[in-house]
């Protein structure tokens, strides 16, 4: 079975937020190939109410939709799958859950919880942060070679998370990293359309350079 990530490479992570719609179909005009919502502040009516409106949409956008931490509420909201952090439910339960064809991503951090995570059925493993970032408050950075030995090593996409803009991807991509999430560089953006217009492109000037 062919993954559903292997060719996608910028995955969105975002909370809520008032244009929640408008700025999700706007990314993904720009660039944006997957999406998910993570925002452990929010009430659970308040997370079915999102989910469910952006699985719609991206269904429609054609870009898988992920919910996190929860495949109880993937399933519930009709997303194509569930990202999951070490401390969360087991990736057996969400595969019991969710089934075989949904998407299942795990957080990765440290050299054994990747070797760990090797056999298990994931789609793909997210690794980092590599730089220190308020999304991940307290959470030590991994530094870049840690992403690099993770995608050397699996067989699935890993995406880097941590820092990634249109100024730093082009030195990730030169030292062999393809798969990238991005929080800030288009939550914060004051055009998110055109920020992920940027991105995409100094993406893929650096693939065709590399």
């Amino acid at each position: 079975m062919t993954n559903p990530l292997a060719t996608r490479s910028l995955y969105l992570c975002m909370p809520l937020r008032d244009d929640l719609t408008n700025f999700v179909s706007a990314v993904v005009r720009g660039g944006v190939d997957v999406v998910q919502l993570r925002d452990k502040q929010a009430e659970h009516a308040e997370l079915v109410t999102a989910g469910r409106e952006l699985a719609l949409l991206c269904r429609d956008l054609g870009v898988p939709f992920v919910m996190n931490d929860s495949p109880e509420l993937a399933l519930e909201v009709g997303a194509d799958g569930v990202h999951v952090g070490q401390d969360d439910v087991s990736v057996a339960r969400c595969r019991e859950l969710l089934g075989d064809a949904a998407i299942v991503g795990l957080s990765t951090h440290a050299d054994a919880e990747f070797t760990t995570s090797l056999p298990l059925p994931l789609t793909y493993r997210s690794a980092g942060p590599i730089v220190p970032t308020p999304t991940k408050e307290g959470r030590e950075p991994t530094g870049v070679d840690y992403a690099v030995r993770c995608a050397t090593h699996s067989s699935d996409p890993v995406f880097v998370t941590g820092g990634v803009d249109p100024e730093t991807i082009g030195a990730l991509v030169a030292q062999g990293l393809r798969h990238f999430v991005v929080v800030r560089a288009l939550t914060l953006a004051m055009n998110p359309e055109a920020e992920a217009r940027r991105l995409r492109d100094a993406l893929d000037e650096a693939l065709a350079n590399n």
